[in-house]
């Protein structure tokens, strides 16, 4: 499938994948504005701000916004991250125009109420004090912001509660003004979409937005280090990271094929040496997470208390091993995997579309799956391993845990085992 992708005069890019066969259609409007675009008095803005406008528009009440929606068997949603904000709908296809227009009506025209906001204020602090009480979520934080300290990179996305008592009608609607420009945006679509109809309608609806992009957000600088938030758990939840690549770099396939062989599932080698084998830990997983200007590469795991200090030294040893021996067996499993993954993803529109319009952000284009498939096939056992030696070496370890006191070591002890 070949995207078709045109531009509106204010300078948001509209992409479209047709899927043949198909009654629905997927579509999203893309912003390249997340977390890492706010200051640190600011933090926790743009997840605010993604909540607020399902409170009402010039058009529309919250109700009206949730029935006008459900009355035709359509879902609506959004989310924030660190790198961008999505506004996203699932409707049949007969029902686009009303798709882009309750996208569009969020975005243009939200009635950001100081009534409202103060209510919204209060369900968005129990969201944090319900990330706060998941020790498997809220590592990750603690992980990003000892990885990144002191800088947009690291703060969490939903913010602190201080900031967000803090925040003001006036300064929610001042920031979306400040960044949301129609130069860092792309309406994405697939299903059974027409790209000239929908190109028609988001001209309607989205072509009054102001042009020009987003500021440019403050560079990632990897520091690394240690945090070890102690509670009274059953579980010692510990995650491990390094920095790693980029979205554009060279590396990025070889390093995402290392990481499914190493973590990926059950035949990896650290559920089959940690768990498996040595019998250490409940949960194990390795996962890469690129950005436009970083990358972090991070193992996760859960073990009890008494082994806490073994499972964290095996699995530094098993990390270390498998950047210098890894079969072609290995390699091939990985690749079977990653091209599943990839090919699974295809066959539904709703993740189509979320493909095309992140692609489209970050490469200013879909890239193609054949394209996909022969980097993937191109990486060789040997180029993998140097690839995961150096990435293990690129940078200082970062280490957070949360759960009961442990004996594991001081992660600048750990980092010798890497050496």
């Amino acid at each position: 499938m070949t995207p078709k992708i045109s531009t509106l005069a204010n300078g948001l890019r509209v992409a479209t994948l047709h899927m043949p066969g198909l009654e629905t259609a997927a579509l999203g409007l893309y912003i390249d504005v997340g977390a890492r675009s706010e200051t640190a008095a600011q933090n926790g803005i743009a997840h605010v701000l993604e909540h607020m406008v399902f409170k009402g528009t010039a058009k529309r009440n919250a109700r009206q916004i949730a029935e006008d929606i459900e009355d035709v068997g359509g879902h609506l949603n959004a989310y924030t991250t660190r790198d961008h904000t999505a506004y996203y709908a699932r409707i049949l296809a007969s029902d686009l125009a009303l798709g882009i227009d309750m996208i569009a009506d969020l975005v243009t025209s939200p009635n950001i109420d100081v009534d409202d906001l103060s209510k919204e204020k209060e369900v968005i602090l129990q969201e944090l004090g319900q990330a706060l009480d998941t020790p498997d979520d809220i590592i990750f934080d603690h992980l990003s912001d000892i990885a990144w300290p002191g800088q947009a990179m690291g703060r969490p996305v939903i913010g602190t509660a201080e900031n967000i008592r803090s925040f003001t009608a006036e300064g929610v609607k001042g920031w979306q003004t400040h960044h949301y420009h129609a130069g860092s945006m792309v309406l994405a679509a697939a299903g059974k979409v027409d790209h000239d109809r929908l190109l028609a309608l988001a001209d309607k609806a989205l072509g009054g937005i102001a042009s020009g992009t987003r500021p440019e957000p403050e560079a990632a600088r990897y520091v690394g280090g240690e945090r070890r938030d102690v509670r009274e758990l059953e579980q010692v939840h510990v995650a491990l990271a390094v920095p790693a690549c980029t979205y554009t770099s060279p590396d990025y396939y070889a390093q995402m094929l290392f990481s499914v062989m190493l973590g990926g599932g059950m035949s990896s080698r650290l559920f089959q040496e940690v768990r498996e084998e040595r019998g250490l830990v409940y949960s194990i997983s390795c996962s890469l997470s690129p950005y436009t200007d970083t990358g972090m590469f991070s193992i996760y795991l859960a073990t009890g208390q008494d082994n806490a200090r073994k499972a964290v030294a095996v699995t530094l040893e098993t990390w270390a091993k498998a950047t210098r021996d890894i079969t072609d067996k290995e390699m091939q499993r990985a690749k079977a995997q990653a091209k599943a993954g990839l090919f699974m993803s295809m066959e539904s529109c709703a993740g189509l579309s979320e493909t095309l319009g992140r692609q489209m952000l970050i490469f200013g284009r879909m890239i193609p799956t054949h394209e996909i498939i022969a980097a993937i096939d191109a990486c060789t056992a040997e180029q993998v391993m140097r690839v995961a030696h150096a990435m293990m070496l690129d940078g200082p370890l970062s280490m957070a845990i949360v759960g009961p006191e442990t004996d594991i070591a001081p992660v600048a002890e750990l980092q010798k085992v890497l050496v």
